[in-house]
């Protein structure tokens, strides 16, 4: 018997059971996410090659003049301090309007690929200092896990992808290279530049290819990661909901209240009608708030007794009517007006108390 409770504790406690939607909200909210950081590697560096083979001509103009201005002009300024401050400014100045553009591109590519993947996120628990992080023994599992092989044979696979595609390129323009010392300088850089720039996008297009792979299996990863055990779904379900007996507690609390303002409602009512000992009924017409009577307290038992012992109390009469008493606390609630069809039972009764309360 022992074996088969520690059997289905086991299989209660295995996390075999997809993430609830709170518990993704929990994780998103501590950064953790389903993310390739491959992809960001991969789009930036497209992007990167991208605005270098479009806007090669306007980088190859800055620099062209940075070099011409160095050979004419500040080859010839005498070195002093002043000096140097002007050319490192004019440099600085020149080399801006170079990088600027490219960095600009890479944190805008950047952004695109994590918000590609798991839209806008922003969450100080990821890069909050934790002591685990720096525990050798943890950091020796991670070292020798399986998650660290399946890193090791990723970056296997990258560097052997982007290594057999930029030889093919070379291999393909052998010609053009073999030829580079019989071409001018500017032509020369031309080449490599171009060179450069073909290989760049077609291993960027590479790694894009397995960048995707990764993310489908960083997806897979996550959500093994997060998934829940039987027991812990009950236990959300629990925290969520409330613990069962305070729960209970807070609405026997407020059927208490509830009890209280209808037995404060009995002296106002017009009317008690009873079974008499199983039923009673309080009813009251008001043509300022209704035209037709309604209920102001009703009760079965034990409430019954203590709604015909306060009325008996506050002087209201009461009246014994067994099938109308039932027909009333089965049809109707407190503060809803009486059915149609007992308008006329009620009339009579109101009648009679009228006529009662005049004779007292």
């Amino acid at each position: 018997m022992k074996l088969l409770q520690l059997d289905l504790q086991f299989f209660a406690g295995e996390k075999t059971e997809k993430a609830t939607p709170k518990k993704r909200q929990d994780s998103r909210k501590k950064g953790q996410v389903a993310k390739s950081q491959d992809i960001n590697t991969a789009i930036v560096l497209l992007a990167v090659f991208f605005i270098l083979l479009f806007a090669g001509k306007y980088f190859y103009n800055i620099l062209l003049y940075i070099f011409r201005h160095a050979f004419e002009d500040y080859m010839l300024m005498n070195l002093t301090a002043s000096n140097v401050q002007v050319i490192f400014l004019d440099v600085l100045k020149e080399l801006i309007l170079v990088l600027a553009p490219i960095m600009a591109v890479a944190m805008i590519a950047g952004i695109i690929a994590n918000y590609m993947q798991f839209g806008f996120l922003f969450s100080t628990e990821a890069i909050q200092p934790k002591l685990e992080k720096i525990d050798p023994i943890k950091g020796a599992k991670r070292i020798f896990s399986v998650r660290a092989i399946v890193e090791l044979l990723k970056s296997i696979l990258k560097i052997s992808f982007v290594g057999a595609v930029t030889f093919s390129v070379l291999w393909i323009r052998k010609e053009e290279i073999l030829i580079l010392a019989q071409k001018s300088v500017g032509a020369g850089l031309a080449t490599i530049a171009n060179l450069t720039v073909q290989m760049g996008l077609i291993a960027s297009a590479v790694l894009i290819f397995l960048a995707v792979l990764d993310y489908l299996y960083q997806k897979y990863d996550f959500e093994k990661n997060i998934r829940m055990s039987k027991q812990d779904i009950k236990d959300e379900h629990k925290n969520m909901e409330g613990d069962p007996l305070i729960k209970s507690k807070i609405k026997q609390r407020q059927r208490e209240m509830a009890m209280r303002r209808m037995m404060q409602e009995v002296p106002n009512a017009d009317v008690v009608i009873t079974n008499p000992t199983h039923y009673a009924i309080a009813l009251k017409y008001d043509e300022t708030k209704s035209d037709a009577p309604f209920v102001v307290a009703k009760g079965v038992d034990f409430v019954a007794q203590k709604i015909k012992y306060i009325a008996k109390e506050n002087e209201v009469i009461q009246v014994e009517n067994r099938p109308l008493a039932r027909a009333l606390y089965s049809q109707t609630e407190i503060g809803q007006t009486i059915p149609e069809e007992f308008f006329k039972a009620v009339a009579e009764i109101l009648a009679y108390v009228y006529k009662t309360k005049r004779k007292i």
